[in-house]
Parts: structure tokens; C-alpha cells; sequence
């Protein structure tokens, strides 16, 4: 897999991708990535990339010029498929199932607006596809795009130990994963469950089982009225 990734301020990504299991992944070729400056490739003599929005209102828009010409140039140097990403309230929300579906690109462009956006005309001409991580608005895209980056390069072979790794824990199988614990077996009077130290790997797996299941219904029931509502779908 390989990211690019188009920002105003690259130097806000370098620190991430280089830190802990995502950095020695990129370290080790598992995956590669590219911050593209945006700014670079504006043709306005002062360095704009954005300009007052038609129509008048508050703040700024990110103008098509520099971002069409920076999409356009990265597109060139990638090789197999390409996903073109632009990250927007107005996207759909981001979920484990759309990570797994992006690991079938061989190249994401991650595009990261900042103040009120960017013109409408570079979505018409140059994105594939707009994603939301959270109902909610950030400064930039940039966050946006270490979680994208973060939740699919994980799943690619080798990043993590073991597949188990990913298949067993939260959201993987559209539920929430089961109470953790490890040393010491008793903290201020709460003890680990019997049953995760009697040996039995049958009664430990159904009392995973069991407790995945209750955690989904009692924090996040909306997962359970999700899955049943696309079931009714196919």
C-alpha cells in the first residue's frame, strides 16, 4: 500500500508515521508514504492557496488551482489503482468495514482541507470519494489522515505480530471486544474472572464470546441495529 498524502502542513505528519508500530512498519517497506506541500504548487506571486468565499461569509476557502495541479502530479508517479480521498463532514463516516474496503487500492491520495474548505469544483474534478471520521469539525484534515492511514496500514501483512492481532479485537467482527486483564490477578479488590485462569480455552472462548456480545449491547447497541439493518439489506 501506498499513501499520499496532500496537506498545508506537512511537518504535522512527519512525527506520527515515524513513531511506534506504524514507524517501524514504514521503516521496514511495509507500506509507503508521501506528504505532498500544497503550497508548493500554488501560481499566485504571494504564495495564496485560498481566497474569500462567493458569496460572502466567514473565513477562507482553498482555491482549485494549487490542489487540482498538486492531485494531478502525484497522480502521475503512481503506479496500479488509485483512491482518491478528500476528508469532510459531509463524507461518510469512517468504520473499520471502510478501512478493509480501502486495502483493495493499491495507492490512497489523501487530501486534508483547512479553513472553511476547499472550492467545489477540485470534489467535481479530482475526488473519488469524501470521508468523515466524527461529527465534529477540526482545524484541518490532517488528523483525518493518520487515522486512515493508521486503521487500514495495520491490517496489511506483516505490520502486526499475528492476524489475531486485528481479527479478534473491537469492530472487527461488527462488535466490541471483551474485557482485558493481565498481572497482578487481584488490584484493590477486583479480581480477574475465574474463568480466564482455570485453563479451560473452550469456557474462556464462550465467555468472550458472551462478553463481546453484552459490552456492544450495553455501550454501543446502534453496532447491533447497524449489522441487522444491513442483513435485511442482501
Amino acid at each position: 500500500m501506498h499513501y499520499e498524502i496532500l496537506t498545508l502542513f506537512p511537518d504535522m505528519l512527519d512525527n506520527y508515521f515515524n513513531t511506534s508500530i506504524i514507524g517501524r512498519a514504514r521503516a521496514k517497506g511495509l507500506f509507503t508514504l508521501n506528504t505532498n506541500d500544497i503550497r508548493s504548487y500554488t501560481k499566485d506571486k504571494h504564495r495564496r492557496v485560498d481566497d474569500s468565499p462567493y458569496g460572502g461569509g466567514f473565513g477562507l476557502v482553498m482555491a482549485c488551482q494549487p490542489i487540482v495541479d498538486c492531485i494531478r502530479d502525484v497522480k502521475k508517479r503512481l503506479n496500479g489503482s488509485v483512491r482518491t480521498i478528500y476528508f469532510s463532514p459531509q463524507g461518510s463516516l469512517f468504520n473499520q468495514q471502510k478501512a478493509k474496503e480501502l486495502l483493495q487500492y493499491d495507492n490512497l491520495i489523501l487530501l486534508c482541507g483547512h479553513y472553511e474548505g476547499i472550492d467545489e469544483r477540485v470534489i467535481e474534478l479530482e475526488i473519488d470519494e469524501e470521508i468523515s471520521i466524527g461529527d465534529y469539525v477540526l482545524t484541518g484534515g490532517e488528523i483525518a489522515a493518520e487515522i486512515v492511514v493508521d486503521a487500514t496500514a495495520r491490517l496489511l501483512e506483516g505490520v502486526l505480530k499475528d492476524p489475531e492481532c486485528y481479527e479478534k479485537e473491537s469492530l472487527s467482527d461488527g462488535l466490541l471486544e471483551y474485557p482485558q486483564y493481565t498481572r497482578p490477578r487481584v488490584f484493590e479488590g477486583l479480581e480477574v474472572p475465574e474463568v480466564l485462569v482455570n485453563g479451560n480455552h473452550a469456557e474462556i472462548k464462550k465467555w468472550q464470546a458472551e462478553q463481546s456480545l453484552l459490552r456492544t449491547l450495553k455501550k454501543r447497541p446502534d453496532l447491533i441495529k447497524t449489522d441487522n439493518e444491513e442483513k435485511k439489506k442482501c
